[in-house]
């Protein structure tokens, strides 16, 4: 079997994430622990006690769920399935922070403070209220990128996420996002709905959020990855750090190639994709992409035991 590692991204965040981990492993514990100190405060005691509302706050959710991620990649090496056992990694927007993390390319430290700044610069980029997001489902990418062409109308809205072959969301101005929900629906769209987002991501709205990552990832050293990271902006392989350190800053305002990076790795060869961390939404788009791919969640120590045994 050959094996990928993915790594979830924003939406997956649920109170009590990663507790059982920690409780069970102090390898898990220790990630925890980690990334309270690179962030100066209890990000965990918010992520195990918290309310639902505040962890959602996109500068709260992207670290925790990188943290919770790499807390369960901590618990699998413990009980010895390492990183080497993939032979690539992949992750969903935030998600391939998760994964340069857990392929020693950028340190915890450094991923949950670039994750922090990352959070609050893409809600900073675009005031509440004018942007906005939508999933349209039934359309493929290519009729969903004609929508929002025919929707822009002078304002942005771009395809944004590529999930899977029946799911693909629009991000943009709130206007044209509102506009591409009544278009999908006239083009045979199954369902055409608003996304509760706080912001318009993976669209041009997002340059001001991209000139500040492009300045925290010039501050911070990226190492070449020991396994290979399938980017979200090309939907294929990198290893080479500055194209590591190119690729993050565009993935701010690009589209995320999820469909295209889970049918590429499946074309290398690639039969089992487990996703790690919290949630299965990974394992639907999966699911839906290629079906002739096994796959696993590990979320929880029972997860962590039946790989084990598996």
């Amino acid at each position: 079997m050959s094996r990928a590692f993915v790594f979830p991204g924003q939406g997956a965040q649920a109170i009590g994430m990663g507790k059982a981990l920690a409780d069970a492993y102090p390898a898990a514990k220790a990630v925890f622990d980690e990334v309270d100190a690179a962030l100066g405060q209890s990000l965990s005691s918010l992520i195990w006690e918290g309310e639902i509302e505040t962890l959602t706050l996109t500068e709260n959710a992207q670290p925790a769920l990188m943290a919770t991620s790499i807390a369960a990649l901590k618990a699998l090496e413990v009980e010895g399935i390492g990183i080497e056992t993939a032979s690539f990694v992949a992750g969903h927007s935030l998600g391939e922070y998760s994964a340069l993390a857990a392929v020693g390319a950028i340190s915890i430290s450094d991923t949950a403070r670039l994750l922090r700044t990352r959070g609050q610069a893409m809600q900073k980029a675009v005031p509440v209220g004018q942007g906005a997001m939508a999933a349209i489902l039934g359309l493929d990418y290519a009729a969903v990128s004609a929508v929002a062409e025919e929707a822009a109308q002078g304002d942005v809205c771009a395809a944004a996420n590529d999930n899977d072959p029946a799911q693909v969301v629009v991000s943009g101005a709130k206007a044209a996002v509102e506009r591409a929900v009544e278009i999908a629906k006239g083009k045979g769209a199954k369902r055409a709905v608003l996304l509760p987002v706080s912001a318009p991501f993976h669209c041009a709205l997002m340059a001001p959020a991209a000139d500040v990552m492009a300045e925290a990832l010039a501050a911070v050293d990226i190492n070449a990855p020991k396994v290979p990271v399938v980017a979200n902006v090309r939907g294929v392989a990198v290893s080479n750090p500055d194209e590591i350190r190119k690729l993050l800053v565009e993935q701010v305002t690009s589209a995320v190639r999820w469909r295209e990076s889970v049918a590429w790795m499946a074309g290398q060869g690639v039969d089992e994709i487990w996703e790690i961390g919290a949630g299965k939404a990974l394992t639907g788009m999966v699911r839906r992409i290629d079906r002739a791919v096994a796959i696993r969640n590990i979320g929880t120590p029972e997860d962590v035991a039946k790989a084990k045994e598996a």
